[in-house]
């Protein structure tokens, strides 16, 4: 099985129980293909570096995959049609780094706070 970082980027104006949906409906796409989700991470809603469909922001959601290729072919073909994205990117890695959360808040405040004292 292949290895993939798998990224989708949702409207701004999408409520948490859409984005639940969305999760849900991604995992039963990856388990239907025999895939296997290693790990889950909702980095929020996020600036985005240009206007995308009338978007400012959006609200990212980051899948650590197992898999193979008509897995990603068929989340692909059923994201396309999905009027609650905007974009999404598949990644194939050689191995994940699950220790690092790269978009965690609270790392994030503490290295500001940490900065502005210095």
């Amino acid at each position: 099985m292949n290895l993939y970082e798998h990224t989708i980027v949702a409207r701004q104006d999408t409520t948490q129980n859409q984005i639940n949906q969305l999760k849900e409906k991604y995992t039963k796409i990856i388990e239907k293909f025999d895939g296997n989700i290693v790990k889950t991470e909702d980095w929020g809603l996020m600036q985005l570096s240009y206007i995308i469909k009338n978007n400012k922001k959006g609200n990212f959601i980051h899948f650590k995959l197992e898999g193979h290729g008509k897995m990603i072919n068929e989340l692909e073909k059923n994201e396309k049609i999905d009027k609650n994205l905007l974009r999404y990117l598949t990644v194939k890695v050689k191995k994940f780094d699950l220790e690092e959360n790269f978009f965690n808040k609270t790392e994030k405040q503490d290295k500001l706070n940490n900065d502005e004292k210095k």
